[in-house]
């Protein structure tokens, strides 16, 4: 099945803790069902000193669940879902359902 969320999307946090927050996704973990998005759910962390690192408690995204996510749409911002059409000259692309915007193509 084709990836409705993908990096680099803005996307708005539709439940939880960070409810109607935005950010852009970083990262998706397909397997698990889960994205990374930019300033959102952030937890603490300790962290041991590393020849690189500091030691300290650290804030870091922790993954967020992809059913509490939902595109942001390009004209307003509010939360949409995606789908998808293939065009005439045969690319298939992802289009939000709230406003009808082309997400990338």
């Amino acid at each position: 099945m084709a990836a409705k969320i993908k990096k680099g999307d803005k996307v708005v946090v539709l439940t939880g803790r960070d409810k109607g927050k935005t950010g852009e996704v970083v990262q998706v973990l397909p397997k698990e069902d889960r994205a990374v998005v930019r300033g959102v759910n952030l937890v603490k962390r300790h962290q041991r000193q590393t020849a690189t690192q500091e030691s300290g408690i650290i804030s870091k995204e922790a993954s967020i669940q992809l059913s509490n996510l939902a595109y942001a749409d390009p004209k307003d911002g509010k939360p949409t879902r995606v789908g998808f059409k293939v065009l005439e000259d045969g690319r298939k692309v992802r289009f939000a359902k709230r406003s009808g915007d082309l997400i990338d193509g």
